[in-house]
């Protein structure tokens, strides 16, 4: 094994600010080609899906694509937004990319599919699908160039082994094909939890399997087995859990740390990425996040975090890397103009394509929108397009131009968790034509309209600013009013359920007898930091 390089103790320890991926980015992959790290999350109903990133020292991020671009990849639709694409990992040998993946339904898996490409940034081939139940697939590739599958599963004997089995068979790839027999692996270290999120990683000639257990939620870990054999059997490493904050207070500004991969870098060292939340006062809307995690091997296997034992939001940098700046948790304000005719891989839509009815603009920028009688909360793909929330002092606005013509067209800014859970700030026209704005917050079955306000003109600015109270609605048509504000939580995933975070973006509905209507937006802009009700921007 390679020394843990160390600074002299008389150099300034060089830092960075962990999360690494801010927002809605869960169950992070990661591999390393050359002096290049490429990363994937799970990207569940929205798409594009599985957003690929790339990075030279594994702090600043660069999104470069989307494994799934294309409608012929995978259908989503009628899927919670909540399923869809989960834990996909990506690996590289002989040229190819690799990216497993389960297709949940109804909360478990339906299909493991397999992409390839030669470049990471795409184009990705169309699917194979593997003869594989359950999750959370990987792929190892061994010194002699064979390639072993494993993904978790429900045991077959519960009462015997606890509930989750991870398995293992080996892919063929010539046919990229499962085949030979099934190995049963390693039943977790913690016989009452379901075991899930395996990783095999060869070190020394010993075989080590990393996993999750305790749930996605507060009682999260990584824990670990080992073997001299790829195919088992693995023993549980007594240490575990070998990372955890399930055990730590509430001030703790890190929870549900797990799900790791592992990276090695050109300098020697290794480094984890792994999801967590930051909650506020016990909820959190940014989602799961990544994090990067020091790792030093030690004979008895991998030891996180050695110098403190958890996820830090203030970390030393990997060895042999400089700060680079930029990345997709950039504290600057971002305006969107959606010139050039194509939205930018932040951006997203649900279960499908929407460019029948969103266009940006090509030369003169802006965005049109073509009002859906497809809804929010339907599972389909409704006129609606978003991106994470990565900041919890935030605002987000947009300036829009719409001439409804009836209470049933509607168009404007949207906080989005799910289809059963988000706001609304929309412009649209009362029963007498008057335009007006309207304020709704949808949970569950029920829309309740918080508040309505004329507006001077059929071209406003609207915004929504969040801190850790809650989302405040604005209006400025000439004069800012306040529509109202909605409590943070609400939003958040401990009341909403699910496993995302909120997305902010732009919506057009109307009612299917509504005449067809069209809504332009001339920009948009995310603007991290505190705001004052007067700013339309920071």
């Amino acid at each position: 094994s390679l020394p843990h390089p160390r600074l002299p103790r008389s150099a300034p320890v060089p830092t960075f600010a962990n999360p690494v991926l801010a927002g809605s980015h869960p169950d992070p992959s990661i591999c390393r080609v050359g002096e290049d790290f490429y990363l994937v999350t799970s990207s569940f109903a929205y798409y594009p899906g599985l957003p690929v990133f790339h990075s030279r020292d594994l702090v600043s991020w660069r999104a470069v694509g989307h494994v799934v671009h294309r409608p012929s990849q995978v259908s989503l639709t009628g899927l919670d937004v909540s399923d869809g694409l989960w834990a996909a990992t990506i690996r590289h040998h002989a040229g190819t990319f690799y990216v497993v993946v389960t297709l949940a339904r109804g909360r478990r898996g339906s299909t493991t599919l397999l992409y390839t490409a030669a470049d990471p940034a795409g184009a990705w081939s169309d699917p194979i699908t593997l003869d594989a139940e359950g999750i959370d697939p990987s792929l190892f590739f061994d010194d002699d160039g064979r390639c072993w599958f494993t993904a978790c599963r429900d045991a077959a004997h519960p009462e015997v082994t606890g509930p989750g089995e991870l398995w293992m068979r080996e892919l063929d790839l010539q046919t990229l094909a499962l085949t030979g027999p099934t190995h049963s692996l390693w039943y977790g270290a913690m016989r009452g939890a379901w075991v899930e999120a395996p990783h095999l990683y060869k070190r020394d000639g010993v075989y080590y399997l990393i996993a999750a257990e305790g749930g996605t939620e507060h009682h999260h870990a990584v824990t670990a087995a080992r073997s001299d054999t790829v195919t088992g059997p693995y023993s549980t490493d007594p240490r575990s859990p070998l990372l955890t904050h399930r055990h730590r207070g509430a001030a703790e500004p890190v929870h549900n740390v797990g799900h790791v991969d592992l990276v090695d870098t050109p300098a020697g060292e290794t480094w984890a990425v792994a999801l967590g939340v930051r909650p506020l006062e016990g909820t959190h809307t940014l989602g799961r996040e990544v994090f990067l995690v020091p790792v030093e091997w030690m004979p008895r296997g991998p030891v996180f975090a050695p110098d403190t034992g958890r996820v830090n939001l203030s970390e030393r940098r990997p060895v042999g890397t400089t700060a680079v700046g930029g990345g997709p948790a950039q504290d600057g304000p971002v305006r969107y103009e959606f010139r050039g005719g194509a939205l930018g891989p932040e951006w997203n839509s649900l279960r499908g394509p929407v460019d029948d009815v969103v266009s940006p603009g090509a030369g003169e920028g802006g965005l049109t929108i073509r009002l859906s009688p497809e809804p929010l909360t339907s599972t389909g793909t409704p006129a609606f397009i978003a991106r994470r929330q990565q900041h919890v002092h935030l605002r987000a606005s947009t300036r829009i131009r719409f001439s409804a013509t009836a209470p049933a067209q509607q168009a404007g800014l949207a906080v989005f968790q799910n289809h059963a859970r988000y706001a609304t700030l929309g412009l649209t026209v009362d029963a007498a034509g008057t335009p007006q704005v309207v304020l709704t917050a949808r949970e569950a079955a029920a829309a309740t309209r918080l508040a309505a306000v004329a507006v001077a003109d059929r071209e406003v600015v609207l915004a929504v600013d969040s801190d850790e109270s809650g989302y405040t609605f604005r209006v400025d048509d000439g004069t800012w009013t306040t529509l109202g504000s909605i409590e943070r939580s609400f939003f958040s995933t401990e009341r909403a359920g699910g496993f995302v975070g909120v997305y902010l973006g732009l919506y057009g509905t109307r009612d299917a007898e509504a005449d067809p209507a069209e809504a332009h937006v001339d920009w948009f802009e995310y603007a991290p930091g505190r705001v004052g009700p007067g700013q339309d921007q920071l």
